[in-house]
């Protein structure tokens, strides 16, 4: 079984991408949340794995953190889920927002992810019902995670610690990445 890799990073084309372990190229199928938070080509990466042999071939998949690979062998018990599927979710969704999806029984959340509709969200709702709860101080910690980069994002925009603060007293919780920003930006340029 594959674990780990760490190595360097070849080609990045999504979903997959490439990272040479002591010579030895390795493919990885990732989820976008994954690929988007990779470094550059050329620099060391580490992946969490998650190795799948099956009729049609040999599979690896890689995460970020522990908790994806996680929440994808999770994903991958449930009947009439495989590995395309599981990486769909986890590309449309954190873990945090999978888990605090599941925890308050949100079908809408989880039909907005491509290939997923009402029946197999409801089946993904039953079925993973207490399964993550693991994963929720896992979510406070990217939520923690989030909160900083948007800070930095601020930061980096020229906007002062004292306007970043402000700011993010004033956006919702749990909020990603992306979706912080672009708030934030809204609210600053309306300041």
């Amino acid at each position: 079984m594959i674990g780990r890799l760490t190595g360097i990073l070849l080609e990045k084309t999504p979903p997959q991408v490439v990272i040479d372990v002591h010579g030895i190229g390795y493919e990885v199928d990732v989820p976008m949340s994954t690929f988007f938070n990779l470094p550059g080509i050329g620099e060391k990466t580490t992946l969490f794995t998650h190795f799948a042999v099956r009729e049609d071939g040999q599979f690896l998949f890689g995460f970020g953190t522990e908790g994806e690979r996680f929440a994808f062998r999770q994903l991958l018990k449930i009947s009439g889920i495989g590995a395309r599927t599981a990486l769909a979710v986890l590309s449309g969704l954190s873990v945090g927002e999978l888990a605090e999806a599941i925890a308050r029984q949100e079908v809408g959340r989880l039909t907005k992810v491509p290939g997923i509709g009402k029946k197999t969200a409801e089946r993904l709702l039953l079925e993973l019902k207490g399964k993550l709860a693991d994963a929720l101080p896992t979510a406070h910690r990217a939520i923690e995670d989030s909160q900083h980069d948007i800070i930095n994002a601020l930061l980096a925009l020229g906007y002062n610690d004292r306007e970043a603060s402000a700011v993010m007293k004033q956006l919702p919780p749990g909020l990603s990445t992306s979706d912080g920003i672009r708030q934030a930006l809204k609210l600053l340029s309306k300041a």
